[in-house]
Protein backbone atom coordinates (compact mmCIF):
# COMPACT_ATOMS: atom_id res chain seq x y z
CA UNK A 1 0.00 0.00 0.00
CA UNK A 2 2.82 2.20 0.52
CA UNK A 3 3.48 2.31 -3.45
CA UNK A 4 0.55 4.25 -3.73
CA UNK A 5 0.26 8.56 -3.77
CA UNK A 6 -2.25 8.27 -0.83
CA UNK A 7 0.12 6.04 1.68
CA UNK A 8 2.42 9.17 1.98
CA UNK A 9 0.34 12.50 1.40
CA UNK A 10 -1.78 14.52 3.95
CA UNK A 11 -5.03 15.43 3.27
CA UNK A 12 -6.20 18.79 3.65
CA UNK A 13 -10.38 18.45 4.15
CA UNK A 14 -13.41 16.11 2.84
CA UNK A 15 -16.77 16.75 1.80
CA UNK A 16 -18.80 14.64 0.50
CA UNK A 17 -17.84 12.52 -1.97
CA UNK A 18 -14.17 14.17 -2.25
CA UNK A 19 -10.97 14.61 -0.56
CA UNK A 20 -8.79 17.77 -0.87
CA UNK A 21 -5.09 17.14 -0.27
CA UNK A 22 -2.49 19.85 1.19
CA UNK A 23 -1.25 19.74 -2.44
CA UNK A 24 -4.08 20.86 -3.96
CA UNK A 25 -5.61 17.52 -5.45
CA UNK A 26 -9.34 16.98 -5.09
CA UNK A 27 -9.49 13.05 -5.26
CA UNK A 28 -13.30 11.68 -5.78
CA UNK A 29 -13.37 8.85 -3.10
CA UNK A 30 -15.07 5.71 -4.64
CA UNK A 31 -14.13 3.54 -1.65
CA UNK A 32 -17.14 4.79 0.35
CA UNK A 33 -14.73 4.22 3.20
CA UNK A 34 -15.26 0.50 2.96
CA UNK A 35 -18.73 0.85 4.00
CA UNK A 36 -18.49 3.88 6.16
CA UNK A 37 -19.17 6.80 4.66
CA UNK A 38 -22.57 6.28 3.06
CA UNK A 39 -23.61 9.38 4.13
CA UNK A 40 -20.05 10.75 2.44
CA UNK A 41 -16.98 13.07 4.15
CA UNK A 42 -18.56 15.16 6.88
CA UNK A 43 -22.31 15.27 6.17
CA UNK A 44 -23.40 18.75 6.93
CA UNK A 45 -26.49 16.94 9.42
CA UNK A 46 -23.88 14.51 10.95
CA UNK A 47 -21.99 17.57 11.69
CA UNK A 48 -24.77 19.84 12.90
CA UNK A 49 -26.07 17.21 14.70
CA UNK A 50 -22.75 16.38 16.85
CA UNK A 51 -22.56 20.51 17.53
CA UNK A 52 -25.72 20.77 19.03
CA UNK A 53 -25.06 18.02 21.43
CA UNK A 54 -21.75 19.77 22.17
CA UNK A 55 -23.23 23.20 23.00
CA UNK A 56 -25.72 21.68 25.19
CA UNK A 57 -23.16 20.37 27.10
CA UNK A 58 -24.87 17.05 27.90
CA UNK A 59 -23.69 14.32 30.07
CA UNK A 60 -22.19 11.14 28.61
CA UNK A 61 -20.51 9.14 31.14
CA UNK A 62 -22.73 7.57 33.43
CA UNK A 63 -25.19 4.79 33.11
CA UNK A 64 -27.24 5.19 36.40
CA UNK A 65 -28.80 8.42 34.58
CA UNK A 66 -31.55 7.14 32.22
CA UNK A 67 -29.94 8.19 28.85
CA UNK A 68 -32.66 9.46 26.25
CA UNK A 69 -30.02 9.37 23.83
CA UNK A 70 -29.78 5.57 23.58
CA UNK A 71 -33.61 5.49 24.33
CA UNK A 72 -34.42 7.21 20.99
CA UNK A 73 -31.86 5.21 19.11
CA UNK A 74 -33.14 1.82 19.80
CA UNK A 75 -36.61 2.92 19.71
CA UNK A 76 -35.97 4.06 16.20
CA UNK A 77 -34.44 0.95 15.61
CA UNK A 78 -36.97 -1.05 16.68
CA UNK A 79 -39.01 1.27 14.40
CA UNK A 80 -37.13 0.57 10.71
CA UNK A 81 -36.78 -2.71 10.95
CA UNK A 82 -39.32 -5.82 10.57
CA UNK A 83 -40.88 -8.08 12.83
CA UNK A 84 -39.74 -8.08 16.41
CA UNK A 85 -36.48 -7.04 15.79
CA UNK A 86 -36.46 -4.66 18.69
CA UNK A 87 -34.04 -5.63 21.50
CA UNK A 88 -31.01 -3.33 21.09
CA UNK A 89 -27.11 -3.49 22.49
CA UNK A 90 -25.25 -0.55 21.32
CA UNK A 91 -21.54 -1.38 21.93
CA UNK A 92 -18.72 0.54 19.26
CA UNK A 93 -16.92 -2.08 16.31
CA UNK A 94 -18.84 -4.19 14.28
CA UNK A 95 -16.84 -7.60 16.22
CA UNK A 96 -17.99 -6.44 19.16
CA UNK A 97 -21.66 -6.62 17.72
CA UNK A 98 -20.64 -10.17 16.41
CA UNK A 99 -19.44 -10.97 19.55
CA UNK A 100 -22.54 -10.34 21.56
CA UNK A 101 -25.04 -11.59 19.08
CA UNK A 102 -22.94 -14.75 19.28
CA UNK A 103 -22.93 -14.56 23.25
CA UNK A 104 -26.68 -14.19 23.19
CA UNK A 105 -27.45 -16.74 21.04
CA UNK A 106 -25.02 -19.24 23.52
CA UNK A 107 -26.76 -17.74 26.23
CA UNK A 108 -30.43 -18.26 24.14
CA UNK A 109 -30.02 -22.19 24.59
CA UNK A 110 -28.30 -21.73 28.43
CA UNK A 111 -25.04 -23.74 27.52
CA UNK A 112 -26.61 -26.99 26.46
CA UNK A 113 -25.67 -26.65 22.63
CA UNK A 114 -22.04 -26.36 22.46
CA UNK A 115 -21.67 -26.23 17.50
CA UNK A 116 -21.70 -22.58 15.64
CA UNK A 117 -21.71 -22.33 12.03
CA UNK A 118 -20.41 -19.87 9.53
CA UNK A 119 -20.04 -19.81 5.93
CA UNK A 120 -16.33 -20.45 4.50
CA UNK A 121 -16.42 -17.08 3.06
CA UNK A 122 -16.90 -14.30 5.42
CA UNK A 123 -15.85 -11.69 7.24
CA UNK A 124 -17.11 -10.62 11.08
CA UNK A 125 -14.05 -9.55 12.66
CA UNK A 126 -10.64 -9.92 13.90
CA UNK A 127 -11.29 -10.15 17.76
CA UNK A 128 -10.57 -13.71 19.05
CA UNK A 129 -14.21 -14.57 18.65
CA UNK A 130 -15.05 -12.97 15.52
CA UNK A 131 -11.84 -13.74 14.00
CA UNK A 132 -12.65 -17.62 14.47
CA UNK A 133 -15.98 -17.15 13.01
CA UNK A 134 -14.24 -15.30 9.89
CA UNK A 135 -13.66 -17.98 6.99
CA UNK A 136 -11.11 -16.83 3.85
CA UNK A 137 -7.61 -15.86 3.34
CA UNK A 138 -6.88 -13.54 6.41
CA UNK A 139 -6.67 -16.40 9.17
CA UNK A 140 -3.37 -17.56 8.32
CA UNK A 141 -1.97 -17.56 11.64
CA UNK A 142 -3.95 -19.59 14.29
CA UNK A 143 -5.20 -17.57 16.70
CA UNK A 144 -7.31 -19.32 19.85
CA UNK A 145 -10.86 -18.88 19.08
CA UNK A 146 -14.04 -19.83 20.52
CA UNK A 147 -14.73 -24.15 20.66
CA UNK A 148 -17.65 -25.66 18.42
CA UNK A 149 -16.87 -23.68 15.03
CA UNK A 150 -17.15 -25.24 12.03
CA UNK A 151 -17.81 -23.91 8.29
CA UNK A 152 -20.67 -24.61 5.66
CA UNK A 153 -20.33 -23.55 1.98
CA UNK A 154 -22.00 -19.87 1.14
CA UNK A 155 -25.14 -19.99 -0.33
CA UNK A 156 -25.29 -23.80 -0.54
CA UNK A 157 -28.39 -25.10 1.59
CA UNK A 158 -27.70 -28.68 0.73
CA UNK A 159 -24.15 -28.27 2.36
CA UNK A 160 -25.61 -26.40 5.30
CA UNK A 161 -28.23 -28.92 6.08
CA UNK A 162 -25.34 -31.24 6.18
CA UNK A 163 -23.29 -29.31 8.62
CA UNK A 164 -26.41 -29.16 10.75
CA UNK A 165 -26.64 -32.71 10.20
CA UNK A 166 -23.15 -33.43 11.30
CA UNK A 167 -23.26 -31.80 14.43
CA UNK A 168 -26.19 -33.77 16.04
CA UNK A 169 -26.10 -35.27 19.63
CA UNK A 170 -26.51 -38.92 19.80
CA UNK A 171 -30.03 -38.90 20.46
CA UNK A 172 -30.39 -37.38 17.17
CA UNK A 173 -30.80 -33.42 18.86
CA UNK A 174 -29.50 -30.30 17.51
CA UNK A 175 -26.28 -29.06 19.09
CA UNK A 176 -25.77 -25.79 16.92
CA UNK A 177 -27.02 -22.86 18.72
CA UNK A 178 -26.28 -20.34 15.80
CA UNK A 179 -25.75 -20.01 12.37
CA UNK A 180 -24.44 -16.85 11.14
CA UNK A 181 -24.51 -15.49 8.12
CA UNK A 182 -23.33 -12.32 5.32
CA UNK A 183 -26.73 -12.20 3.06
CA UNK A 184 -24.20 -9.98 0.74
CA UNK A 185 -20.99 -10.47 1.13
CA UNK A 186 -18.84 -7.26 0.67
CA UNK A 187 -15.57 -9.06 0.54
CA UNK A 188 -15.85 -11.20 -2.41
CA UNK A 189 -19.10 -9.56 -3.85
CA UNK A 190 -21.23 -12.63 -3.80
CA UNK A 191 -24.96 -13.01 -2.36
CA UNK A 192 -27.22 -15.09 -1.28
CA UNK A 193 -29.79 -16.21 -3.54
CA UNK A 194 -33.58 -15.64 -1.43
CA UNK A 195 -34.50 -19.57 -2.00
CA UNK A 196 -31.10 -20.02 0.28
CA UNK A 197 -32.34 -16.98 2.86
CA UNK A 198 -35.69 -18.13 3.29
CA UNK A 199 -34.89 -21.95 3.20
CA UNK A 200 -32.13 -21.19 5.92
CA UNK A 201 -34.54 -19.15 7.56
CA UNK A 202 -36.93 -22.38 7.98
CA UNK A 203 -34.27 -24.92 9.02
CA UNK A 204 -33.06 -22.68 11.77
CA UNK A 205 -36.97 -22.20 13.18
CA UNK A 206 -37.52 -25.84 12.52
CA UNK A 207 -34.03 -26.55 14.63
CA UNK A 208 -34.50 -23.81 17.01
CA UNK A 209 -31.25 -22.10 15.96
CA UNK A 210 -30.40 -18.37 16.30
CA UNK A 211 -30.42 -17.38 12.47
CA UNK A 212 -27.57 -13.93 12.82
CA UNK A 213 -27.54 -11.82 9.97
CA UNK A 214 -24.34 -9.67 9.77
CA UNK A 215 -24.98 -6.61 7.68
CA UNK A 216 -22.44 -4.55 9.37
CA UNK A 217 -21.12 -3.26 5.89
CA UNK A 218 -23.96 -3.56 3.61
CA UNK A 219 -26.97 -2.16 6.33
CA UNK A 220 -28.30 1.47 5.44
CA UNK A 221 -29.18 1.24 1.96
CA UNK A 222 -25.66 0.21 0.13
CA UNK A 223 -27.29 -2.42 -1.73
CA UNK A 224 -30.58 -0.69 -2.89
CA UNK A 225 -32.62 -2.21 -0.15
CA UNK A 226 -32.35 -0.38 3.74
CA UNK A 227 -30.60 -3.78 4.63
CA UNK A 228 -29.79 -6.66 2.16
CA UNK A 229 -32.43 -9.20 3.82
CA UNK A 230 -35.47 -6.73 3.94
CA UNK A 231 -35.97 -6.70 -0.51
CA UNK A 232 -37.50 -10.09 1.10
CA UNK A 233 -40.86 -9.68 2.63
CA UNK A 234 -41.62 -11.27 5.80
CA UNK A 235 -38.11 -12.71 6.61
CA UNK A 236 -36.29 -11.80 9.43
CA UNK A 237 -33.28 -13.11 11.29
CA UNK A 238 -33.07 -13.49 14.90
CA UNK A 239 -30.42 -11.26 15.23
CA UNK A 240 -28.94 -8.31 12.90
CA UNK A 241 -25.69 -6.72 13.49
CA UNK A 242 -24.77 -3.39 12.15
CA UNK A 243 -22.07 -0.29 12.13
CA UNK A 244 -19.58 1.20 10.08
CA UNK A 245 -22.17 3.59 7.91
CA UNK A 246 -24.62 3.52 11.36
CA UNK A 247 -22.39 5.96 12.80
CA UNK A 248 -23.22 8.58 10.26
CA UNK A 249 -18.82 8.62 9.51
CA UNK A 250 -18.21 9.98 12.37
CA UNK A 251 -19.25 8.10 15.23
CA UNK A 252 -17.64 4.92 16.41
CA UNK A 253 -20.94 3.00 17.30
CA UNK A 254 -22.64 -0.57 16.36
CA UNK A 255 -25.42 -2.57 17.18
CA UNK A 256 -26.96 -5.72 17.58
CA UNK A 257 -30.90 -6.08 17.22
CA UNK A 258 -31.92 -9.13 18.66
CA UNK A 259 -35.78 -10.12 18.73
CA UNK A 260 -37.73 -9.65 21.72
CA UNK A 261 -38.53 -13.22 22.58
CA UNK A 262 -34.92 -14.44 22.02
CA UNK A 263 -33.34 -11.67 23.96
CA UNK A 264 -35.95 -11.65 26.94
CA UNK A 265 -35.20 -15.50 26.92
CA UNK A 266 -31.25 -14.91 27.12
CA UNK A 267 -31.06 -12.10 29.53
CA UNK A 268 -34.63 -10.80 30.91
CA UNK A 269 -34.36 -11.68 34.79
CA UNK A 270 -31.88 -9.83 37.70
CA UNK A 271 -29.54 -12.64 37.57
CA UNK A 272 -28.76 -12.63 33.84
CA UNK A 273 -29.39 -8.37 33.10
CA UNK A 274 -25.54 -7.63 33.29
CA UNK A 275 -24.06 -11.10 31.36
CA UNK A 276 -24.01 -8.48 28.60
CA UNK A 277 -23.30 -6.13 30.11
CA UNK A 278 -25.22 -2.40 29.53
CA UNK A 279 -21.92 -0.89 31.59
CA UNK A 280 -19.40 -1.51 29.62
CA UNK A 281 -17.37 2.45 29.46
CA UNK A 282 -18.71 3.26 25.69
CA UNK A 283 -21.60 1.57 25.51
CA UNK A 284 -24.90 3.91 24.53
CA UNK A 285 -22.06 7.14 24.31
CA UNK A 286 -24.19 9.89 24.11
CA UNK A 287 -22.48 11.55 21.49
CA UNK A 288 -22.68 8.40 19.30
CA UNK A 289 -26.14 7.17 19.85
CA UNK A 290 -26.95 11.27 18.52
CA UNK A 291 -24.66 11.03 15.68
CA UNK A 292 -26.44 7.80 14.50
CA UNK A 293 -30.08 9.17 15.45
CA UNK A 294 -28.98 11.38 13.09
CA UNK A 295 -27.73 8.93 10.84
CA UNK A 296 -30.78 7.20 10.17
CA UNK A 297 -33.02 9.82 9.71
CA UNK A 298 -30.85 11.01 6.54
CA UNK A 299 -30.68 7.16 5.11
CA UNK A 300 -34.54 7.31 5.36
CA UNK A 301 -35.62 10.85 4.45
CA UNK A 302 -32.96 11.19 1.63
CA UNK A 303 -34.01 7.35 0.56
CA UNK A 304 -30.55 6.38 0.93
CA UNK A 305 -31.88 2.54 -1.06
CA UNK A 306 -33.23 4.64 -3.37
CA UNK A 307 -29.95 6.63 -3.93
CA UNK A 308 -28.00 3.41 -4.40
CA UNK A 309 -29.92 1.78 -6.88
CA UNK A 310 -29.45 4.54 -9.00
CA UNK A 311 -26.15 4.44 -8.99
CA UNK A 312 -26.56 0.80 -9.86
CA UNK A 313 -28.58 1.51 -12.59
CA UNK A 314 -25.52 3.78 -13.78
CA UNK A 315 -22.63 1.41 -13.06
CA UNK A 316 -24.02 -2.02 -13.88
CA UNK A 317 -24.65 -1.45 -17.69
CA UNK A 318 -21.04 0.21 -18.08
CA UNK A 319 -19.17 -2.40 -15.75
CA UNK A 320 -20.18 -5.37 -17.33
CA UNK A 321 -19.64 -3.70 -21.09
CA UNK A 322 -16.18 -3.10 -19.86
CA UNK A 323 -15.90 -6.50 -19.09
CA UNK A 324 -17.16 -7.69 -22.76
CA UNK A 325 -14.68 -5.33 -24.24
CA UNK A 326 -11.94 -6.12 -21.94
CA UNK A 327 -12.11 -9.89 -21.15
CA UNK A 328 -8.41 -10.50 -20.74
CA UNK A 329 -8.12 -8.07 -17.74
CA UNK A 330 -11.50 -8.56 -15.61
CA UNK A 331 -12.52 -11.73 -15.42
CA UNK A 332 -16.02 -11.27 -13.61
CA UNK A 333 -17.85 -8.35 -12.39
CA UNK A 334 -20.82 -8.85 -9.49
CA UNK A 335 -22.80 -6.21 -7.22
CA UNK A 336 -26.07 -4.86 -6.33
CA UNK A 337 -27.03 -1.09 -5.56
CA UNK A 338 -23.66 0.61 -5.13
CA UNK A 339 -21.54 -2.01 -4.33
CA UNK A 340 -20.03 -3.89 -7.12
CA UNK A 341 -16.56 -5.79 -7.21
CA UNK A 342 -14.32 -5.84 -10.31
CA UNK A 343 -12.02 -9.53 -10.34
CA UNK A 344 -9.16 -8.74 -12.83
CA UNK A 345 -6.59 -11.03 -13.93
CA UNK A 346 -2.94 -10.57 -14.96
CA UNK A 347 -2.35 -12.44 -18.77
CA UNK A 348 0.89 -11.23 -19.22
CA UNK A 349 3.34 -13.97 -20.44
CA UNK A 350 6.07 -12.56 -18.13
CA UNK A 351 4.02 -12.64 -15.08
CA UNK A 352 4.47 -15.59 -14.17
CA UNK A 353 8.18 -15.04 -13.96
CA UNK A 354 7.21 -11.86 -11.84
CA UNK A 355 5.81 -14.23 -9.30
CA UNK A 356 8.45 -16.48 -9.03
CA UNK A 357 10.84 -13.50 -8.55
CA UNK A 358 8.12 -11.47 -5.71
CA UNK A 359 9.82 -10.91 -2.66
CA UNK A 360 9.47 -12.75 0.83
CA UNK A 361 6.24 -14.26 0.88
CA UNK A 362 4.41 -13.13 -1.71
CA UNK A 363 5.34 -15.73 -4.36
CA UNK A 364 3.79 -18.28 -2.01
CA UNK A 365 0.40 -16.31 -2.52
CA UNK A 366 -1.88 -17.98 -4.50
CA UNK A 367 -3.25 -14.29 -5.29
CA UNK A 368 -0.45 -12.04 -6.02
CA UNK A 369 -1.41 -12.03 -9.68
CA UNK A 370 -4.47 -11.15 -8.98
CA UNK A 371 -3.46 -8.42 -6.15
CA UNK A 372 -0.55 -6.85 -7.94
CA UNK A 373 -2.90 -6.12 -11.33
CA UNK A 374 -5.34 -4.40 -9.27
CA UNK A 375 -2.67 -2.66 -7.79
CA UNK A 376 -1.51 -1.78 -11.22
CA UNK A 377 -5.51 0.03 -12.11
CA UNK A 378 -5.14 1.46 -8.38
CA UNK A 379 -2.28 3.61 -9.28
CA UNK A 380 -3.22 4.55 -12.29
CA UNK A 381 -6.92 5.62 -11.45
CA UNK A 382 -5.56 7.75 -8.26
CA UNK A 383 -1.97 8.87 -10.20
CA UNK A 384 -3.43 10.16 -13.52
CA UNK A 385 -7.08 10.70 -12.82
CA UNK A 386 -7.38 11.78 -9.39
CA UNK A 387 -9.95 8.84 -8.78
CA UNK A 388 -9.34 6.56 -4.71
CA UNK A 389 -10.34 2.67 -4.96
CA UNK A 390 -9.44 -0.33 -3.14
CA UNK A 391 -9.69 -4.01 -3.20
CA UNK A 392 -11.04 -6.47 -0.85
CA UNK A 393 -8.46 -8.72 1.18
CA UNK A 394 -10.73 -11.58 0.52
CA UNK A 395 -12.02 -14.08 -1.99
CA UNK A 396 -10.71 -13.09 -5.17
CA UNK A 397 -9.70 -9.79 -4.05
CA UNK A 398 -12.12 -7.42 -5.98
CA UNK A 399 -11.54 -3.86 -7.51
CA UNK A 400 -13.96 -2.59 -5.15
CA UNK A 401 -16.26 0.04 -6.71
CA UNK A 402 -18.34 1.50 -3.83
CA UNK A 403 -19.16 5.16 -3.75
CA UNK A 404 -20.87 6.85 -0.79
CA UNK A 405 -24.55 7.44 -1.57
CA UNK A 406 -24.42 11.42 -1.92
CA UNK A 407 -21.98 10.37 -5.14
CA UNK A 408 -24.34 12.08 -8.06
CA UNK A 409 -24.72 11.12 -11.47
CA UNK A 410 -21.71 13.05 -12.98
CA UNK A 411 -19.29 11.47 -10.42
CA UNK A 412 -20.07 8.14 -11.37
CA UNK A 413 -19.64 8.90 -14.80
CA UNK A 414 -16.38 10.15 -14.54
CA UNK A 415 -15.23 7.56 -12.35
CA UNK A 416 -16.49 5.12 -15.17
CA UNK A 417 -14.17 7.38 -18.20
CA UNK A 418 -11.45 7.27 -15.66
CA UNK A 419 -11.76 3.41 -15.44
CA UNK A 420 -12.33 2.70 -18.90
CA UNK A 421 -9.25 4.76 -19.65
CA UNK A 422 -7.32 2.98 -17.49
CA UNK A 423 -8.58 -0.25 -19.01
CA UNK A 424 -7.76 0.70 -22.19
CA UNK A 425 -3.71 1.41 -21.34
CA UNK A 426 -3.60 -2.55 -21.57
CA UNK A 427 -2.59 -4.66 -18.21
CA UNK A 428 0.88 -5.19 -19.56
CA UNK A 429 1.69 -1.60 -19.72
CA UNK A 430 -0.45 -0.90 -16.19
CA UNK A 431 1.84 -3.42 -14.35
CA UNK A 432 4.90 -2.20 -16.21
CA UNK A 433 4.34 1.33 -14.87
CA UNK A 434 3.16 0.11 -11.21
CA UNK A 435 6.09 -2.30 -10.87
CA UNK A 436 8.67 0.48 -12.40
CA UNK A 437 7.50 3.43 -10.36
CA UNK A 438 7.46 1.19 -7.08
CA UNK A 439 11.13 0.27 -7.75
CA UNK A 440 11.96 3.62 -8.72
CA UNK A 441 10.53 5.06 -5.15
CA UNK A 442 13.13 2.46 -3.41
CA UNK A 443 15.86 4.53 -4.55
Amino acid sequence: MTSFGFGRELVDRAEGAYIYTRDGRRILDFTGGVGVLHHGHNHPRILAARQRFAASRRMEVHKTYFSPYLAALSHNLAAVLPGDLNMSFLPNSGAEAVEGAVKLAYKYHQGKRNTILHADISFHGKLLGSGSLTGGSQNHFAFPGIPGVHRYPYGDLAGLQAAVDAARRAGGGCDVYAILIEPFSASTMRECSEEFLRGLRKLCTDEDIVLIFDEIYTGWGKTGSLFYFMRYPDLVPDVLTTSKAFGGGKASISAYIAREPIFRRAYDSPTDALLQSTSSTYYGFGEEAATAIEAINIAIEDDFPARARRIGELLSPALQRMRKQHPEIIADVQGSGALWGLSLQPQASWFDLAVKLAPGGFAKDPQFGVKLATCAVIDTLYREHDVFAYYTLNGRNPLVVGPPLVATDDDVDYFLDALEATLAVGMPRLLTRFVQGKVSSLW
